[in-house]
Protein backbone atom coordinates (compact mmCIF):
# COMPACT_ATOMS: atom_id res chain seq x y z
CA UNK A 1 0.00 0.00 0.00
CA UNK A 2 1.60 3.73 -0.96
CA UNK A 3 1.89 6.14 2.17
CA UNK A 4 -0.89 8.19 0.46
CA UNK A 5 -2.94 5.54 0.85
CA UNK A 6 -2.10 4.83 3.81
CA UNK A 7 -2.01 8.42 5.18
CA UNK A 8 -5.85 7.88 4.07
CA UNK A 9 -7.10 5.00 5.65
CA UNK A 10 -5.06 6.60 9.35
CA UNK A 11 -7.05 10.19 8.53
CA UNK A 12 -10.94 8.09 7.82
CA UNK A 13 -9.77 5.37 10.70
CA UNK A 14 -8.99 8.56 13.25
CA UNK A 15 -12.33 10.36 11.64
CA UNK A 16 -13.98 7.42 12.68
CA UNK A 17 -12.99 7.00 16.42
CA UNK A 18 -13.56 10.98 16.65
CA UNK A 19 -16.92 10.34 15.65
CA UNK A 20 -17.69 7.34 18.03
CA UNK A 21 -16.08 9.23 20.86
CA UNK A 22 -18.09 12.37 20.42
CA UNK A 23 -21.56 12.17 19.02
CA UNK A 24 -24.09 14.43 18.26
CA UNK A 25 -27.77 13.74 19.36
CA UNK A 26 -30.59 13.50 17.29
CA UNK A 27 -33.25 16.12 18.49
CA UNK A 28 -35.46 12.82 20.12
CA UNK A 29 -32.11 11.83 22.53
CA UNK A 30 -31.65 15.29 23.02
CA UNK A 31 -35.28 15.90 24.19
CA UNK A 32 -35.05 12.45 26.43
CA UNK A 33 -32.21 13.63 27.51
CA UNK A 34 -33.16 16.91 29.00
CA UNK A 35 -36.34 15.09 30.34
CA UNK A 36 -34.35 12.92 32.46
CA UNK A 37 -31.97 15.80 33.81
CA UNK A 38 -35.35 17.70 34.60
CA UNK A 39 -36.66 15.05 36.60
CA UNK A 40 -33.51 14.52 38.39
CA UNK A 41 -33.01 18.16 38.95
CA UNK A 42 -36.40 18.04 40.45
CA UNK A 43 -35.60 15.56 43.06
CA UNK A 44 -32.29 17.10 43.94
CA UNK A 45 -34.04 20.41 44.25
CA UNK A 46 -36.92 18.68 46.68
CA UNK A 47 -33.98 17.05 48.66
CA UNK A 48 -32.29 20.04 49.16
CA UNK A 49 -35.42 22.22 50.13
CA UNK A 50 -36.09 19.51 52.87
CA UNK A 51 -32.62 19.67 54.30
CA UNK A 52 -32.86 23.26 54.28
CA UNK A 53 -36.32 23.84 56.09
CA UNK A 54 -34.68 21.08 58.84
CA UNK A 55 -31.51 22.83 58.95
CA UNK A 56 -33.12 26.69 59.31
CA UNK A 57 -35.48 25.26 61.83
CA UNK A 58 -32.78 23.60 63.94
CA UNK A 59 -31.15 26.84 64.31
CA UNK A 60 -33.62 29.45 64.48
CA UNK A 61 -36.37 27.37 66.42
CA UNK A 62 -34.99 24.01 68.51
CA UNK A 63 -31.58 25.46 69.17
CA UNK A 64 -33.28 28.79 70.85
CA UNK A 65 -35.79 26.74 72.68
CA UNK A 66 -33.25 24.19 73.93
CA UNK A 67 -31.15 27.20 75.44
CA UNK A 68 -34.42 28.86 76.65
CA UNK A 69 -35.13 25.86 78.58
CA UNK A 70 -31.74 24.96 80.00
CA UNK A 71 -30.06 28.00 80.12
CA UNK A 72 -31.74 31.03 81.71
CA UNK A 73 -29.38 33.71 80.36
CA UNK A 74 -30.45 36.53 79.36
CA UNK A 75 -27.68 37.54 77.34
CA UNK A 76 -28.00 34.37 74.79
CA UNK A 77 -32.00 35.13 74.78
CA UNK A 78 -30.10 38.66 72.82
CA UNK A 79 -27.20 38.00 71.70
CA UNK A 80 -28.52 34.74 70.16
CA UNK A 81 -28.92 35.98 66.00
CA UNK A 82 -24.86 37.23 66.03
CA UNK A 83 -23.90 34.06 67.98
CA UNK A 84 -25.68 32.08 65.75
CA UNK A 85 -24.30 33.35 62.40
CA UNK A 86 -20.77 33.81 63.50
CA UNK A 87 -21.12 30.17 64.25
CA UNK A 88 -22.56 29.63 61.14
CA UNK A 89 -19.51 31.83 59.39
CA UNK A 90 -16.81 29.89 61.27
CA UNK A 91 -18.86 26.30 59.62
CA UNK A 92 -18.55 27.63 55.95
CA UNK A 93 -14.93 28.35 56.53
CA UNK A 94 -14.05 25.42 58.33
CA UNK A 95 -15.86 23.58 54.57
CA UNK A 96 -13.98 25.89 52.86
CA UNK A 97 -10.71 25.03 54.03
CA UNK A 98 -10.88 21.00 54.34
CA UNK A 99 -13.70 20.24 50.77
CA UNK A 100 -11.91 23.40 48.69
CA UNK A 101 -13.35 26.36 47.60
CA UNK A 102 -16.39 25.67 44.92
CA UNK A 103 -17.43 28.54 42.61
CA UNK A 104 -19.46 30.94 42.32
CA UNK A 105 -21.73 32.79 39.83
CA UNK A 106 -19.29 34.44 37.92
CA UNK A 107 -17.14 30.74 38.04
CA UNK A 108 -20.62 28.93 36.43
CA UNK A 109 -21.06 31.70 33.54
CA UNK A 110 -17.21 31.43 32.81
CA UNK A 111 -17.29 27.69 32.64
CA UNK A 112 -20.65 27.41 30.77
CA UNK A 113 -18.92 29.15 27.87
CA UNK A 114 -15.45 27.27 28.13
CA UNK A 115 -15.44 24.24 27.95
CA UNK A 116 -19.00 24.09 28.43
CA UNK A 117 -19.65 22.25 31.58
CA UNK A 118 -19.12 22.54 34.96
CA UNK A 119 -16.70 20.27 37.11
CA UNK A 120 -18.76 18.19 39.56
CA UNK A 121 -16.13 17.36 41.83
CA UNK A 122 -16.76 20.67 43.58
CA UNK A 123 -20.14 19.90 44.21
CA UNK A 124 -19.95 18.05 47.64
CA UNK A 125 -18.69 22.01 48.96
CA UNK A 126 -21.00 23.48 47.59
CA UNK A 127 -24.00 21.52 48.81
CA UNK A 128 -22.48 21.60 52.32
CA UNK A 129 -21.36 25.38 51.99
CA UNK A 130 -24.28 26.41 51.15
CA UNK A 131 -26.47 25.16 53.22
CA UNK A 132 -24.54 26.65 56.61
CA UNK A 133 -24.67 29.70 54.54
CA UNK A 134 -28.39 30.08 54.33
CA UNK A 135 -29.44 28.06 57.44
CA UNK A 136 -27.35 30.53 59.71
CA UNK A 137 -29.19 33.48 58.64
CA UNK A 138 -26.66 34.78 55.37
CA UNK A 139 -27.83 36.79 52.58
CA UNK A 140 -27.59 34.42 49.69
CA UNK A 141 -30.22 32.05 48.06
CA UNK A 142 -30.12 28.50 47.36
CA UNK A 143 -30.67 29.10 43.34
CA UNK A 144 -26.88 29.23 43.17
CA UNK A 145 -25.63 25.67 44.73
CA UNK A 146 -28.98 24.36 42.89
CA UNK A 147 -27.94 25.74 39.45
CA UNK A 148 -23.92 24.23 39.99
CA UNK A 149 -25.00 20.99 41.54
CA UNK A 150 -27.63 20.70 38.50
CA UNK A 151 -25.59 21.79 35.62
CA UNK A 152 -22.51 20.05 36.66
CA UNK A 153 -24.76 16.42 36.41
CA UNK A 154 -25.99 17.91 33.47
CA UNK A 155 -22.34 18.30 32.22
CA UNK A 156 -21.34 14.81 33.48
CA UNK A 157 -24.06 13.53 32.00
CA UNK A 158 -22.97 14.41 28.83
CA UNK A 159 -19.54 13.51 29.10
CA UNK A 160 -20.10 10.11 30.17
CA UNK A 161 -22.21 9.27 26.97
CA UNK A 162 -19.29 10.82 25.42
CA UNK A 163 -21.22 13.20 23.32
CA UNK A 164 -19.69 16.68 21.49
CA UNK A 165 -18.82 19.98 23.16
CA UNK A 166 -22.07 21.62 22.00
CA UNK A 167 -24.21 19.02 23.10
CA UNK A 168 -22.54 18.94 26.59
CA UNK A 169 -22.85 22.35 26.73
CA UNK A 170 -26.66 21.69 25.68
CA UNK A 171 -26.76 19.25 29.03
CA UNK A 172 -25.39 21.60 31.33
CA UNK A 173 -28.26 24.34 30.37
CA UNK A 174 -30.57 21.41 31.21
CA UNK A 175 -29.16 21.01 34.41
CA UNK A 176 -29.31 24.92 35.42
CA UNK A 177 -32.88 25.31 33.85
CA UNK A 178 -33.98 22.22 36.15
CA UNK A 179 -32.56 24.13 39.19
CA UNK A 180 -34.15 27.42 38.35
CA UNK A 181 -37.42 26.14 37.15
CA UNK A 182 -37.88 24.43 41.11
CA UNK A 183 -36.56 27.23 42.26
CA UNK A 184 -38.48 30.34 40.90
CA UNK A 185 -41.80 28.23 40.45
CA UNK A 186 -41.50 29.50 36.83
CA UNK A 187 -40.20 27.03 34.56
CA UNK A 188 -40.19 29.31 31.38
CA UNK A 189 -38.77 32.26 33.40
CA UNK A 190 -36.41 29.71 35.31
CA UNK A 191 -35.04 28.41 31.95
CA UNK A 192 -34.83 31.89 30.25
CA UNK A 193 -32.44 33.07 33.29
CA UNK A 194 -30.11 30.33 32.76
CA UNK A 195 -30.08 31.13 29.16
CA UNK A 196 -29.91 35.02 29.84
CA UNK A 197 -27.09 35.31 32.45
CA UNK A 198 -24.19 34.07 30.84
CA UNK A 199 -24.27 37.15 28.52
CA UNK A 200 -24.67 40.77 28.71
CA UNK A 201 -26.37 41.39 26.17
CA UNK A 202 -29.20 38.85 25.85
CA UNK A 203 -29.80 34.73 25.18
CA UNK A 204 -27.46 33.59 22.60
CA UNK A 205 -27.53 29.54 23.31
CA UNK A 206 -31.00 29.61 21.41
CA UNK A 207 -30.35 25.83 20.41
CA UNK A 208 -30.69 25.11 24.46
CA UNK A 209 -34.11 26.82 24.70
CA UNK A 210 -36.29 24.18 24.05
CA UNK A 211 -34.13 21.76 26.06
CA UNK A 212 -33.76 24.22 28.86
CA UNK A 213 -37.57 24.50 28.84
CA UNK A 214 -38.34 21.42 29.18
CA UNK A 215 -36.00 20.29 31.94
CA UNK A 216 -37.24 23.45 33.94
CA UNK A 217 -40.83 22.11 33.55
CA UNK A 218 -40.47 18.66 34.07
CA UNK A 219 -38.19 19.83 37.64
CA UNK A 220 -40.83 22.09 38.58
CA UNK A 221 -43.18 19.20 38.27
CA UNK A 222 -41.48 16.96 40.00
CA UNK A 223 -40.33 19.79 43.20
CA UNK A 224 -44.10 21.24 43.32
CA UNK A 225 -45.16 17.49 43.50
CA UNK A 226 -42.96 16.57 46.22
CA UNK A 227 -42.77 19.14 48.24
CA UNK A 228 -46.80 20.06 48.16
CA UNK A 229 -46.09 23.69 47.55
CA UNK A 230 -48.57 25.88 45.67
CA UNK A 231 -47.97 26.77 41.86
CA UNK A 232 -48.42 30.54 41.09
CA UNK A 233 -47.89 33.54 42.47
CA UNK A 234 -45.99 33.65 46.10
CA UNK A 235 -46.92 36.94 47.04
CA UNK A 236 -50.37 38.42 47.85
CA UNK A 237 -49.57 42.44 46.43
CA UNK A 238 -52.17 44.74 46.48
CA UNK A 239 -54.89 44.62 42.92
CA UNK A 240 -53.51 47.23 40.57
CA UNK A 241 -55.88 49.40 38.85
CA UNK A 242 -56.26 48.72 34.64
CA UNK A 243 -53.19 50.00 33.68
CA UNK A 244 -53.02 53.09 31.93
CA UNK A 245 -50.23 55.34 29.77
CA UNK A 246 -49.47 57.09 33.10
CA UNK A 247 -48.59 53.18 34.41
CA UNK A 248 -46.18 52.61 31.52
CA UNK A 249 -44.32 55.83 32.15
CA UNK A 250 -44.01 55.04 35.77
CA UNK A 251 -42.58 51.98 34.84
CA UNK A 252 -39.92 53.64 32.89
CA UNK A 253 -38.70 56.10 35.92
CA UNK A 254 -38.73 52.94 38.18
CA UNK A 255 -36.96 51.74 35.59
CA UNK A 256 -34.28 54.46 35.72
CA UNK A 257 -34.19 54.66 39.91
CA UNK A 258 -33.39 50.62 40.02
CA UNK A 259 -30.90 51.46 38.01
CA UNK A 260 -29.44 53.72 39.96
CA UNK A 261 -29.74 51.74 42.81
CA UNK A 262 -28.15 48.96 41.31
CA UNK A 263 -25.19 51.21 40.62
CA UNK A 264 -24.93 51.96 44.61
CA UNK A 265 -25.15 48.23 45.34
CA UNK A 266 -22.32 47.54 43.11
CA UNK A 267 -19.72 50.68 44.26
CA UNK A 268 -20.55 48.88 47.55
CA UNK A 269 -19.97 45.35 46.51
CA UNK A 270 -16.87 46.31 45.13
CA UNK A 271 -15.53 48.73 48.41
CA UNK A 272 -16.26 45.28 50.49
CA UNK A 273 -14.74 42.90 48.29
CA UNK A 274 -11.75 45.32 48.46
CA UNK A 275 -11.49 45.10 52.28
CA UNK A 276 -12.05 41.48 52.04
CA UNK A 277 -8.86 41.02 50.12
CA UNK A 278 -6.27 41.78 52.81
CA UNK A 279 -8.04 37.97 54.54
CA UNK A 280 -9.12 36.46 51.94
CA UNK A 281 -5.94 33.77 52.31
CA UNK A 282 -7.56 33.15 55.92
CA UNK A 283 -10.75 31.76 54.68
CA UNK A 284 -11.51 30.21 58.19
CA UNK A 285 -11.14 33.46 59.72
CA UNK A 286 -12.59 35.72 56.43
CA UNK A 287 -15.86 33.52 57.09
CA UNK A 288 -16.20 33.86 60.68
CA UNK A 289 -15.75 37.69 60.54
CA UNK A 290 -18.77 37.48 57.68
CA UNK A 291 -20.66 35.97 59.81
CA UNK A 292 -20.30 38.42 62.71
CA UNK A 293 -20.90 41.25 60.29
CA UNK A 294 -24.01 39.48 58.63
CA UNK A 295 -24.89 38.92 62.55
CA UNK A 296 -24.21 42.31 63.70
CA UNK A 297 -26.28 44.22 61.04
CA UNK A 298 -29.28 41.89 61.52
CA UNK A 299 -29.00 42.35 65.44
CA UNK A 300 -29.91 46.09 64.54
CA UNK A 301 -32.05 45.70 61.57
CA UNK A 302 -33.77 41.47 61.94
CA UNK A 303 -35.41 42.35 58.55
CA UNK A 304 -31.57 41.93 56.49
CA UNK A 305 -31.17 38.43 58.01
CA UNK A 306 -31.26 35.32 55.24
CA UNK A 307 -31.96 35.32 51.87
CA UNK A 308 -35.37 37.75 51.30
CA UNK A 309 -37.94 35.25 49.48
CA UNK A 310 -40.15 34.61 52.90
CA UNK A 311 -39.19 38.18 53.83
CA UNK A 312 -40.73 39.80 50.67
CA UNK A 313 -44.04 39.07 51.79
CA UNK A 314 -43.43 40.85 54.99
CA UNK A 315 -42.69 44.12 53.44
CA UNK A 316 -45.67 43.80 51.25
CA UNK A 317 -47.61 42.67 54.17
CA UNK A 318 -46.64 45.21 56.52
CA UNK A 319 -44.44 47.62 55.15
CA UNK A 320 -46.19 50.61 54.81
CA UNK A 321 -45.86 50.46 58.77
CA UNK A 322 -42.49 50.85 58.54
CA UNK A 323 -42.61 54.03 56.86
CA UNK A 324 -40.14 55.82 54.14
CA UNK A 325 -36.60 56.13 56.46
CA UNK A 326 -36.91 52.67 58.02
CA UNK A 327 -37.17 50.82 54.29
CA UNK A 328 -34.91 52.64 53.31
CA UNK A 329 -32.69 52.07 55.99
CA UNK A 330 -33.30 48.21 55.71
CA UNK A 331 -32.37 48.54 51.97
CA UNK A 332 -29.39 49.87 52.38
CA UNK A 333 -28.29 47.22 55.24
CA UNK A 334 -29.59 44.61 52.99
CA UNK A 335 -27.07 45.46 50.07
CA UNK A 336 -24.07 45.62 52.92
CA UNK A 337 -25.49 41.98 53.91
CA UNK A 338 -25.20 40.84 50.88
CA UNK A 339 -21.52 42.17 50.30
CA UNK A 340 -20.39 40.58 53.43
CA UNK A 341 -22.56 37.46 53.12
CA UNK A 342 -20.86 36.80 49.62
CA UNK A 343 -17.31 38.15 49.69
CA UNK A 344 -17.01 36.23 53.02
CA UNK A 345 -17.09 32.83 51.26
CA UNK A 346 -20.86 32.11 52.02
CA UNK A 347 -22.25 30.26 48.90
CA UNK A 348 -25.41 31.05 47.64
CA UNK A 349 -27.45 33.77 45.04
CA UNK A 350 -28.41 36.93 45.00
CA UNK A 351 -31.41 37.48 43.15
CA UNK A 352 -34.34 37.13 45.57
CA UNK A 353 -31.74 39.58 48.00
CA UNK A 354 -31.92 42.03 44.73
CA UNK A 355 -35.73 41.51 44.90
CA UNK A 356 -36.02 42.06 48.54
CA UNK A 357 -33.96 45.81 48.06
CA UNK A 358 -36.12 46.73 45.08
CA UNK A 359 -39.20 45.45 46.98
CA UNK A 360 -38.16 48.04 50.27
CA UNK A 361 -37.54 50.77 47.97
CA UNK A 362 -40.33 50.37 45.68
CA UNK A 363 -43.28 50.65 48.87
CA UNK A 364 -41.11 53.58 50.05
CA UNK A 365 -41.32 55.06 46.71
CA UNK A 366 -44.89 54.49 47.15
CA UNK A 367 -45.49 55.85 50.21
CA UNK A 368 -43.51 59.32 49.65
CA UNK A 369 -45.49 59.64 46.19
CA UNK A 370 -48.97 58.25 46.79
CA UNK A 371 -49.81 58.50 42.83
CA UNK A 372 -47.44 55.55 42.51
CA UNK A 373 -49.09 52.48 43.22
CA UNK A 374 -47.56 50.22 45.98
CA UNK A 375 -47.29 47.26 43.96
CA UNK A 376 -46.32 49.30 40.78
CA UNK A 377 -43.60 50.26 43.06
CA UNK A 378 -42.47 47.71 44.65
CA UNK A 379 -42.95 44.11 41.10
CA UNK A 380 -40.93 47.30 39.25
CA UNK A 381 -38.12 48.37 41.50
CA UNK A 382 -37.66 44.76 42.25
CA UNK A 383 -37.00 43.68 38.41
CA UNK A 384 -35.09 47.03 37.17
CA UNK A 385 -32.61 46.09 40.49
CA UNK A 386 -32.32 42.38 39.57
CA UNK A 387 -32.24 43.11 35.66
CA UNK A 388 -29.21 46.03 36.51
CA UNK A 389 -26.97 42.96 38.19
CA UNK A 390 -27.92 40.31 36.33
CA UNK A 391 -28.07 41.58 33.01
CA UNK A 392 -31.64 39.26 32.57
CA UNK A 393 -34.59 41.68 31.24
CA UNK A 394 -36.69 38.67 29.52
CA UNK A 395 -36.31 36.16 32.27
CA UNK A 396 -36.97 38.60 35.37
CA UNK A 397 -40.03 39.85 33.79
CA UNK A 398 -41.55 36.78 33.25
CA UNK A 399 -40.30 35.75 36.79
CA UNK A 400 -41.79 38.42 38.19
CA UNK A 401 -45.09 38.35 36.58
CA UNK A 402 -45.76 35.29 37.85
CA UNK A 403 -44.27 35.39 41.49
CA UNK A 404 -46.75 38.88 41.94
CA UNK A 405 -49.62 37.41 40.16
CA UNK A 406 -50.69 40.29 38.71
CA UNK A 407 -51.61 41.59 34.99
CA UNK A 408 -48.71 43.88 34.92
CA UNK A 409 -46.10 42.73 32.44
CA UNK A 410 -45.95 45.32 30.72
CA UNK A 411 -44.88 47.74 33.21
CA UNK A 412 -42.51 45.25 34.31
CA UNK A 413 -41.03 44.80 30.99
CA UNK A 414 -40.44 48.37 30.44
CA UNK A 415 -38.98 48.49 33.99
CA UNK A 416 -36.71 46.12 32.82
CA UNK A 417 -35.87 46.90 29.82
CA UNK A 418 -35.27 50.85 30.68
CA UNK A 419 -32.85 49.68 33.56
CA UNK A 420 -31.11 47.08 31.36
CA UNK A 421 -30.56 49.63 28.59
CA UNK A 422 -29.16 52.29 31.35
CA UNK A 423 -26.58 49.70 32.76
CA UNK A 424 -25.17 48.37 29.78
CA UNK A 425 -21.61 49.38 31.06
CA UNK A 426 -22.32 48.53 35.04
CA UNK A 427 -20.79 44.94 35.10
CA UNK A 428 -20.86 42.98 38.79
CA UNK A 429 -20.23 39.35 37.01
CA UNK A 430 -17.58 39.90 34.65
CA UNK A 431 -17.33 36.85 33.18
CA UNK A 432 -20.62 37.55 31.25
CA UNK A 433 -19.77 37.65 27.69
CA UNK A 434 -20.58 36.95 24.32
CA UNK A 435 -20.29 33.26 23.00
CA UNK A 436 -18.49 34.41 19.95
CA UNK A 437 -15.70 35.79 22.01
CA UNK A 438 -15.05 32.08 23.29
CA UNK A 439 -12.04 31.16 20.51
CA UNK A 440 -11.04 28.49 23.05
CA UNK A 441 -14.84 26.78 22.96
CA UNK A 442 -15.21 23.92 20.73
CA UNK A 443 -18.24 24.41 19.07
Amino acid sequence: MSSSASSQSAIANNSDTASRSHDELSYQQLILLAAIIGIAGGLVATVYYYTLEVSIDVVWQSIPEFLKSNFASEFLAKNYVWIATTVGGLLVGLTLYFMGLPGEVAFVVDKVHDPGHITIHQTPAMIIASLFSIAFGGSAGPEAPLVQVNGSFGGWLGQKLKLTARSIRVMTFCGMSAALGAFFGAPLGGALFALEIPHRRGLEYYEALIPAVLSAILSFCVFRLNTGLTIGGIYHFTAIPKLSLINLAEGALLGGIGAFIAFIFVLLFRVIGHLSEYIAHRRILLATLGGLSIGIIAYFLPQTLFFGEKEIETIVETGATFGVTMLLAIAAAKMLAISCTIHSGFRGGFIFPLFYIGAAIGLAIALAFPQIHPTIGMVCLMAAVNVAVTKTPISTSVILSVLSDTAMLPVIVIASFVSFLLTTELSLIQTQRSRYLDITAVE
